[in-house]
């Protein structure tokens, strides 16, 4: 089996978890519409219950946090040199500013 299968292969895996997550938050949508009897009746529930969403979020942040850490650890011990140090680094501020991106387009829009 060549790389360009393996890559193929990871990259259509990646591609149909990204439709079938954007498939799921439209289904919940339509579902809470059809609930709620208005697309106005879902706006209002989900500005309602905006708290909860954040205390969500922010443990699923410091799960994301405590695995990304355990990742750390272990790829560390296995590639102790300077260019996987580089990468880590590059990675976790990336991974910061999405976070605060989102978070502050949240606030953006609650307000």
């Amino acid at each position: 089996m060549n790389l360009l299968g393996i890559f193929s292969r990871r990259t259509a895996r990646a591609v149909l978890w990204v439709i079938g997550m954007i498939i799921l938050a439209l289904v919940a949508n339509v579902i809470g519409i059809h609930l709620l009897d208005s697309v106005g009746g879902w706006e209002h529930w989900l500005s309602a219950t905006a708290g909860y969403f954040l205390v969500w979020r922010l443990c699923l942040y410091a799960a994301t946090g405590y695995g990304w850490i355990w990742m750390r650890r272990r790829l560390l011990e296995r590639e102790a040199d300077v260019q996987a140090r580089r990468r880590l680094v590059r990675s976790e501020i990336a991974g910061g500013i999405a976070i605060v991106l989102l978070e502050t387009s949240l606030l953006m829009q609650a307000s």
